[in-house]
């Protein structure tokens, strides 16, 4: 999970790291699906066909946001989460975990039977999450390895997708957006984290943000400034009918 990174000029790209060992593998209960894009019922859409994004990507420049105990004092995780109603049997994804600090207390709030989708599209930060899961003996979360624009979610599995500090660095967003509305459960939710910044400065302005969304049919249900946490929550319902991708039409920077 990319938490002010910069990044390269596609989505979710992130440098190779080492993998982690075996052992851990058959430790964890984790399953990690190698996905291709039939998992969430559109094979026969192809990038080309979605509009490109008429902004600034920002580059990756590290792993994390920022120190995870920090962001716990200052109860980021802890509000987003009330906010959300997230409470066990609620099944959530990660889109975009990376280090795992999302994943991590979603499966402590959510405890036995937790249903948690942890994706990222690099290998190496699946493997690390997953050793850290191993590590501290964290179960019930399914590790997903996605592909740019696309989270490879199965279909009609998340009651609540989280994108946190994430957003601005994705290059192909009206894609990603409409790949994982197949993903949501009836009464589906898709949660943002972002700072109010330009999209250049690690951050998206409320107002692009929303009217991005709105491009692949998304409204706006809640919005709250996470202070003293860094940045905003916003939380969008998806379409009930989604437009072609011929119809999206992207905003303007």
């Amino acid at each position: 999970m990319a938490r002010g990174r910069a990044r390269a000029p596609w989505a979710f790209a992130r440098p190779s790291r080492g993998r982690g060992s075996e052992g851990w593998r058959r430790a964890a209960t984790i399953a990690i699906w190698l996905s291709t894009s039939s998992i969430i019922g559109l094979p026969g859409l192809v990038s080309a066909e979605f509009p490109h994004v008429d902004r600034p990507v920002a580059p990756i420049i590290t792993s994390a946001y920022s120190a995870e105990a920090l962001r716990d004092e200052r109860r980021e995780a802890e509000t987003v989460l009330n906010r959300l109603g997230i409470r066990p049997g609620v099944r959530v994804a990660d889109v975009g975990a990376g280090d795992g600090y999302y994943t991590v207390r979603l499966a402590k709030r959510l405890g036995p039977g937790a249903r948690i989708y942890a994706e990222d599209v690099e290998k190496s930060y699946l493997d690390q999450l997953g050793a850290r899961l191993a590590r501290e003996g964290i179960a019930g979360v399914t590790l997903i390895h996605g592909s740019a624009a696309n989270p490879k979610l199965p279909d009609k599995s998340v009651d609540v997708a989280i994108l946190a500090h994430v957003y601005h660095e994705v290059a192909e967003p009206y894609e990603l957006l409409y790949r994982l509305q197949a993903a949501l459960a009836p009464g589906g939710r898709v949660a943002i984290i972002d700072n109010d910044k330009a999209t250049q400065d690690h951050g998206t302005p409320p107002a692009l943000l929303r009217c991005e969304l709105a491009a692949v049919g998304y409204r706006q249900i809640d919005f709250l400034v996470l202070t003293p946490a860094d940045g905003y929550l916003a939380v969008f319902a998806p379409p009930s009918v989604a437009p072609t991708p011929a119809d999206i039409r992207p905003c303007r920077h």
